[in-house]
């Protein structure tokens, strides 16, 4: 990160044990998840240049067992940012626990968290998304949130290879939803790459694995290696939604038998530590 001008931050919103019930149980970050659960951590990015600042997903808001939106008034206020300053914010995909962030409940009534940004997602998944929760019985918070969303935010619909603001790219990948998006932001000599669930963690780097939780484990695995072999050859950094302990690295080298070696990069301290 050698542009002073520019600066990325994961804000960090816990560690989780994930079970089969799917309910997320918050541990420390040193802790082992439950027998049979994930491990997971929930890191929004925030990036900053001089005439944007934006977060790449916006973690668990109203679904998590926390305030998780003072947690992210607190991360922009340390970086002298208030949730108006947000500008862009580009989703994934639209799992609850990557766009929970976009809205809360202030005294009964739903509020845009970052009333003046403007989301970019795929348009068929979002599409997809209000169908299976706009009028669902089962999930009646998540039912609100989605239409109280879709009508009032500013969405800007995505596809392939479209460079929505400057500075980053849209790739439709796949694997984890139908229309998971890696979002490669490139300006200057400062270059990331976040690719979702689909690389979620700095231990999928050097890993071939077929998800059960993805809706293609197969093309999930492809793009892993591609994204990957990008992001060594252009260096990029790696920006981990769900990293427990590096949610940054860069890629240092490469060896045929041990694959590719991990740098994490460090960071200021934040709220949640």
């Amino acid at each position: 990160m050698s542009n002073e001008t520019i600066k990325c931050y994961p804000l960090y919103e816990g560690t989780f044990s994930i079970g089969r019930d799917k309910k997320m149980k918050p541990i420390n970050p040193e802790d082992r998840a439950e027998k049979g659960a994930l491990k997971v951590s929930i890191n929004p990015f925030l990036i900053t240049t001089p005439n944007r600042n934006i977060l790449i997903d916006t973690g668990l808001g109203p679904f998590g067992p926390h305030d998780h939106r003072k947690l992210l008034c607190d991360y922009l206020a340390e970086h002298d940012l208030t949730e108006y300053d947000i500008t862009d914010i580009f989703l994934s995909h639209l799992h609850y626990d990557h766009i929970g962030g976009l809205a809360h409940r202030e005294n009964g009534h739903w509020e845009l968290t970052f009333p003046d940004a403007c989301i970019y997602t795929h348009e068929f998944e979002w599409n997809q998304t209000l169908q299976k929760y706009g009028d669902n019985e089962d999930t009646p918070l998540l039912s609100e949130f989605v239409n109280f969303i879709n009508a009032r935010a500013d969405f800007h619909f995505v596809y392939d290879s479209e460079n929505p603001i400057p500075e980053i790219n849209i790739e439709v990948i796949g694997g984890h939803t139908p229309y998971s998006l890696a979002l490669w932001f490139s300006k200057d000599d400062s270059k990331f790459v976040m690719a979702g669930d689909v690389l979620g963690s700095s231990g999928s780097v050097n890993r071939k694995y077929n998800a059960k939780y993805d809706y293609d484990g197969k093309a999930s695995m492809e793009m892993r290696e591609k994204i990957t072999r990008q992001a060594w050859e252009e260096r990029y950094h790696l920006l981990f939604y769900h990293g427990t302990n590096n949610p940054i690295v860069k890629l240092d080298g490469y060896d045929e038998q041990k694959g590719y070696g991990i740098k994490p990069i460090t960071y200021e301290p934040t709220v949640a530590k």
